[in-house]
């Protein structure tokens, strides 16, 4: 009885070992710049917004919202792949995606402001 610890706590160590991620993960060939990533994000989370304003059902809801963001990419000639590729480079990156967030709420604390909703 006593190995069955000892085996179980050996099994999560290697899985833990191997499952750690590289102190420096390479960038994907396609790494969208963080202005870029920033833009997107911005529209993405009004997109999110407009979707909530409508007040549809959950189905209807995401439909609407895959539909946005599907021509959202398309306006800024990006492939979703690349979006999310580029998205979990710059999680990985917590300092990364932090400052990309940082500047995101900035940006939709602005247009807020612009359009004087409190």
């Amino acid at each position: 009885m006593k190995k069955l610890p000892v085996c179980l706590v050996l099994i999560l160590s290697v899985l833990l070992t191997c499952c750690q991620r590289p102190e420096e993960p390479m960038p994907p060939s396609s790494l969208l710049p963080k202005e870029k990533m920033v833009q997107l994000l911005v529209e993405l989370h009004l997109n999110e917004s407009r979707v909530e304003a409508a007040h549809l059902r959950a189905d209807s809801s995401q439909a609407l919202f895959n539909q946005l963001q599907k021509d959202m990419l398309w306006r800024h000639e990006v492939s979703d792949s690349v979006f999310w590729q580029s998205y979990r480079y710059y999680a990985v990156h917590n300092k990364d995606l932090d400052e990309l967030y940082g500047i995101v709420l900035d940006s939709l604390a602005a247009r807020k402001y612009e359009l004087g909703v409190r």
